[in-house]
């Protein structure tokens, strides 16, 4: 009598030769296994080693400063006079009928902006007044004002423009780069995320998943305040040859069982074990403020020990000359829709505008001083836009806007962008793009392309068919007007 042959994938793991022989692996199959073998007996090259990207590259990192909540263009970097005119009068019935708004109900009032505006002459365009560090590094930038998408809720939107896709379950953008691209530094993570604001971005750590690709290319999600990566210091006894030995005796462990069930998140637990091991000694020395000059924290406005966007941003330019790949700071309280004092233009607004500017513009400072601007690519901006009519939810008499898909701003410097320069415009009132309009997925294919890829072609298999960040139809393209 044969051997009964089993159903069920385990029975792989104590099969005879027998069964082999009848499940159709002939000697052919098991001399090629062998090769096989072999092969991966060789020391395995790490995942996060960096690599060339197939195509010319402009840049060799990502620094993506993420507004979450979406700040209101029309008070910050598209200014419209006419709508400042207007202000208080009924809405024109083709701004609200047929929309999809997320609160104003009825027929809304304009608003136009409460705050000033003026020229930025490296520009020639007006923004904001409350922002005047912008104007020392306008000069680097290219102001995109014709971004659209379509989702006007937050977490889909966010989802969409950092994962290519509005539901969880995709990875993102920083783990799309660490996947192509490895990470510079071996010691640190390719992805580094940081967040301010007092909350996580609408869409949490699904906007930094590694979703489908292995797992060691997801963001790092390091702290500002208290230990950058919670457990990062061994236990009170455990002195490092210690934990060496109790890593290579779990590495052991998973190599074997690798090689018995063939899954890759075997070896991508391997990597984050090891990497772990390596950050116990590098994020300590690139994370420690306190070793900062007083000059330094004072440009930044940084305070060692505290949780905040300034201390971020110095954080985010340690990393980036430490060689971390993409870094993404996420900021909350821009969702500006004024129902109390905590979410309006007159009183947040200028809050929000005043905790990112100095920041920034210190950070933006000190990556074109040390070069590192030139092949860095600086991405800032939210997930939508804001309308131009006031929202008075429920009756409120403060100032705040609704969500607005239609049309936003975004602006970018660095490795391959048109510095002071102005793409793309929207209409009278603020409300519609007007020319040279930009996708989330244009905007997905530009960085992309800066960073040596094609879009179209960087693709995984997944689920039976080959994945991309931009999604699975034709049409997202490399917005050319914006590159040098």
């Amino acid at each position: 009598m044969s051997d009964p042959i089993e159903e069920g994938p385990s029975h792989m793991l104590d099969a005879t030769r027998r069964t082999f022989l009848q499940q159709g692996l002939g000697l052919g199959a098991i001399a090629l296994g062998a090769l096989d073998s072999g092969a991966q007996a060789q020391e395995p090259v790490s995942a996060l080693a960096p690599k060339a990207p197939p195509l010319p590259a402009k840049v060799k990192r990502v620094l993506y400063l993420s507004m979450s909540g979406a700040p209101p263009q029309h008070d910050m970097f598209d200014p419209k006079p006419q709508l400042d005119a207007l202000d208080g009068t009924p809405c024109p019935a083709h701004l609200f009928e047929g929309k999809r708004l997320a609160f104003i109900k009825g027929r809304p009032k304009l608003l136009g902006s409460p705050h000033k505006s003026s020229i930025v002459d490296a520009l020639g365009v007006p923004v904001t007044d409350l922002m005047p560090g912008f104007r020392e590094y306008a000069k680097d930038v290219c102001l995109v004002r014709s971004l659209h998408t379509d989702q006007f809720n937050h977490a889909p939107a966010e989802m969409l423009l950092y994962t290519g896709n509005p539901t969880i379950g995709k990875p993102s953008l920083g783990t799309w780069t660490t996947w192509g691209l490895g990470s510079i530094n071996q010691d640190l993570p390719g992805y580094v995320v940081l967040v301010s604001g007092g909350s996580d971005p609408t869409g949490g750590k699904s906007l930094w998943s590694s979703g489908f690709l292995p797992s060691e290319y997801q963001g790092v999600r390091l702290r500002s305040k208290g230990d950058p990566v919670l457990y990062v210091s061994d236990p009170k006894g455990l002195e490092r040859p210690l934990r060496r030995r109790m890593l290579d005796a779990l590495r052991t462990l998973n190599e074997e069982d690798h090689a018995r069930h063939q899954d890759p998140e075997t070896l991508a637990r391997i990597e984050q074990y090891e990497l772990a091991y390596r950050m116990q000694m590098a994020v300590p020395e690139v994370t420690d403020l306190s070793k900062e000059s007083t000059d330094t924290l004072e440009r930044y406005g940084a305070q060692p020990g505290e949780g905040s966007f300034a201390n971020n941003c110095l954080l985010a330019r340690n990393l980036l000359e430490n060689g971390v790949r993409f870094v993404q700071l996420f900021d909350w309280g821009w969702d500006l829709h004024g129902t109390n004092p905590g979410d309006d233009l007159i009183t947040m607004f200028p809050k929000k505008c005043g905790e990112i500017d100095q920041p920034i513009a210190a950070l933006m400072r000190d990556l074109s001083e040390s070069g590192l601007l030139e092949d860095t690519l600086v991405i800032w901006g939210g997930e939508f836009g804001r309308t131009p009519m006031l929202e008075a939810r429920g009756g409120s008499k403060l100032l705040g806007r609704d969500h607005q898909p239609d049309c936003f701003t975004v602006w970018l410097a660095g490795g391959g962008v048109k510095a002071g320069h102005v793409h793309g415009s929207t209409d009278d009132l603020g409300a519609a793009v007007h020319e040279d309009g930009v996708s989330v997925r244009d905007l997905q294919a530009t960085v992309l392309h800066l960073l040596g890829f094609d879009a179209e072609e960087m693709r995984f298999p997944h689920q039976g068919l080959d994945q991309r960040l931009i999604g699975p139809a034709d049409g997202p393209r490399v917005a050319g007007g914006i590159l040098s």
